[in-house]
Order: structure tokens, then sequence, then C-alpha cells
């Protein structure tokens, strides 16, 4: 059997976000309907300056697909050092009858795509329906496919941004402002920014609460992207306690997401979280229940949103006779 490859720039003539988005939203609908084998991703911390990777796994019964993820970041010094970027990714995706390799595919732009997706699949879920103002705490690559995933699903009519470098605030500005014409107000603090916010979005990599309860207006959806590992974490523990909390896997969030740091202070139980935000796709628990509640969607990330948008990629490849093919073995 034949062996696809695919570059990252294949890759994006591949998939775009408006297909990404109903991907993402089958992939948690397939994770709370038990047809998703996924065990827990495995990361490991290299010594500084070096950052960490990722390593995630998942079979998926209804696409009899398995994907093999590896994902790094944080690696500041690569491109001066080694001439490549400080994040890459690589999806591996087998095919689940024989475990033959169908796949070979860049993921770094997948992991981009399929996280802001996931931040807009939960925003149709649980934000209220008249939010139009928009909070970025964090101002990288992934605060701007947010924008660019979360804008496909609702009118932004205002983003307020907060970086601690103005620098690269006035950047992620420009750049907002020049790919969608939405207004971009630098706040001069996270606080500022963080009451303005119909959605607080929170994509750092920080290690500390960076957002305080007493910022939340009620009515606010936010999407905690950036912890995914224990030790990280960007909102106070407080926040939680009288918070609707939906996860995307409750396995994985309640050992290494945002959710753990209530859960250690014991500010809330393990009861106290609402459920997947897979069971309210499928209509088994409610999502948002009235314009007054603070809702939160803990994001850690899961392999079967790789996997079923990988899927796509392969798909979409075939159909245009895109990439190239090689063979391990002659069969």
């Amino acid at each position: 059997m034949k062996t696809l490859l695919l570059n990252k720039e294949e890759v994006s003539r591949l998939i775009c976000m408006k297909e990404v988005i109903p991907a993402v939203e089958a992939a948690y609908k397939a994770f709370s309907s038990n047809q998703v084998l996924q065990p827990g991703y495995i990361g490991i911390d290299l010594p500084p300056p070096r950052g960490e990777i990722d390593f995630k796994l998942s079979y998926c019964g209804s696409n009899e697909l398995i994907s093999m993820k590896a994902s790094s970041g944080g690696f500041a010094n690569n491109l001066k050092d080694h001439g490549v970027p400080s994040g890459m990714g690589t999806i591996l995706l087998f095919d689940a009858r024989c475990c033959a390799l169908l796949c070979v595919m860049e993921g770094s732009l997948i992991t981009g795509l399929r996280t802001g997706a996931a931040g807009a699949v939960s925003v149709k879920a649980l934000a209220r329906k008249n939010s139009r103002k928009i909070t970025s705490i964090g101002t990288g690559n992934q605060a701007r496919m947010q924008i660019r995933a979360i804008s496909e699903v609702m009118k932004i009519e205002e983003i307020h941004a907060w970086n601690n470098t103005p620098e690269t605030l006035s950047r992620y500005k420009a750049d907002i402002e020049g790919e969608f014409g939405i207004p971009v107000a630098m706040a001069k603090s996270k606080r500022e920014a963080v009451e303005q916010a119909d959605i607080l979005i929170t994509t750092t990599r920080g290690k500390g609460s960076l957002v305080q309860a007493d910022w939340i207006k009620p009515g606010t959806h936010i999407v905690a992207i950036g912890t995914d590992q224990r030790g990280k974490q960007e909102l106070g523990p407080e926040i939680f306690r009288n918070a609707k909390i939906v996860t995307d896997s409750l396995t994985q969030c309640v050992e290494k997401g945002e959710t753990w740091h209530p859960l250690n202070k014991k500010i809330i139980a393990r009861d106290d979280i609402h459920g997947e935000l897979g069971e309210v796709l499928l209509g088994r628990i409610p999502g948002r229940e009235n314009d007054e509640e603070v809702t939160i969607f803990d994001s850690t990330g899961m392999a079967i949103q790789d996997n079923i948008t990988s899927e796509k990629i392969y798909r979409n490849a075939i159909a245009s006779e895109t990439g190239t093919f090689f063979e391990f073995f002659k069969s």
C-alpha cells in the first residue's frame, strides 16, 4: 500500500476553516458517543531553553482511522540555531482495518485550525446570542486563529486585546484590522480588557492566574485554550465557583486542564462540572440556559480533532491528486 506525503503548503490548500468547524463538531459528537478510543496524551518538557513536545493518539470507529500526532512548541531559539520554526507538528494517519500508514502530513497548521475551530464550536453552543465583543488575553498565532474561526459563526463588532509586550500587541491590532476590518482596542491592563468581554479568549502559555473572578461580567463565555498540561494556568480558580463548566474531555481537563486548579483548591467538586461539549452538541445536556450565567469551555485539545480533520484533508488530497506517494515496502 502506498503512503501519501503532504507538506504544509499542500495541507493549507486542502482545508479551510469553514470545513474544519463542522469536522471538529463531528469529533466532539463522536467522542461523546463512545465511537472513539483515545488514550491519555504524553507530554515531555525538555530542559530550557527548549520547550515541550506532546504525542496524541486516537482511533475513530466511524471512519476506521487511527491518527497519531507529534506537536512541539516553545523552542524559542529554533529559527536562529536550527533554521526551523519554534513549534512544529506531524500527523500520521493509519487505516485501522490493517494499520497500514495512509498518510504523513505536516500537522502544525491542523493543530492551529482545529484549536481555533474548537473555540468557535463552543461559542455556537455556549455564548449569548447577542455577543458582539471579544477580549483576547494573548495575541499570538492561536489568538488570531480564534478570531478567524469565531468570525465564521458570529458577527464580531470589536475586539479588546492585551499582551505584556506593546510591540506584539500593536502587530496583532494591525493584522486583525487588516484581515477582518474589526476594530481592536489595545487595553492598558488585563482587567480593562476582560471587563469589556462578551466572549473572553485566553491563549497564553501562562503559569499563573492571569484573569481574576471579579473582572468577569455576568453572561460572559470563556474560551480557555492555553492550559493543556499540569503547571499551566490562565484563570483564577474562583471564576469556576458559580460558572457552568464544559470540557472537551472530562478526563483530560480534570488532570491537565484549567479545571484542575479549582478542583485542587476544593473550590469545586468533580460533580460541579456540567459535562463535555460533545454532550451539549448531542442534546444530552443543556448548553447556555440564560443570559446571566458565566460559561467556561476548558479546551485541552483532543486527538480525535486531529483524526477527523486530517481525514478531511486526506480525502481532499486524493480527490485533487495532491501530494507525493511513496512506499515503505513492496506488497
